[in-house]
């Protein structure tokens, strides 16, 4: 499971809301076709190891993928069945904060097909809705 190493606050606030479009994080910068995000939402390290072994099990272990992504926020929970107050419940798990336009996974050095079956495996397993993009494609539609 990703998680950090060490937090300067270990149990933050919680968030209002995810507003906005990712500016960072945005563009296909490492392989050569990619997963995007269409809408905010949080996706937890388990989503993303599920989603990391569907592609590297698809592409039988052929190319590279990068998780363009990491679960940095602490969410708690207090126990079930107990009664108010008594402080802040412990983390549970940690959450990555994905807003539309989020880049989320790359890969590289196989087929086009078969990447874009690998990206569409992986997007079942994620709770937002997801596209899946290439280089070239943003390249052309940059140049217009």
């Amino acid at each position: 499971m990703l998680m950090p190493k060490q937090m300067k606050y270990r149990k933050p606030h919680r968030p209002r809301s995810i507003k906005g479009v990712a500016y960072r994080g945005s563009k296909v910068s490492f392989g050569d076709y990619a997963l995007m995000s269409l809408e905010a939402g949080w996706i937890n390290s388990r989503q993303i190891e599920s989603a990391r072994r569907t592609i590297t099990n698809y592409v039988k272990r052929g190319g590279k993928v990068w998780i363009r992504i990491f679960p940095d926020r602490p969410i708690t929970q207090k126990p079930a069945e107990t009664r108010m107050g008594s402080g802040k419940g412990s983390v549970e798990f940690y959450v990555a904060v994905i807003k539309p336009g989020r880049v989320l996974f790359e890969i590289n050095g196989v087929p086009e097909d078969v990447a874009q079956e690998a990206m569409r495996r992986a997007a079942q397993k994620l709770p937002v809705k997801c596209k899946f993009i290439s280089r070239a494609a943003l390249e052309v539609g940059n140049e217009g």
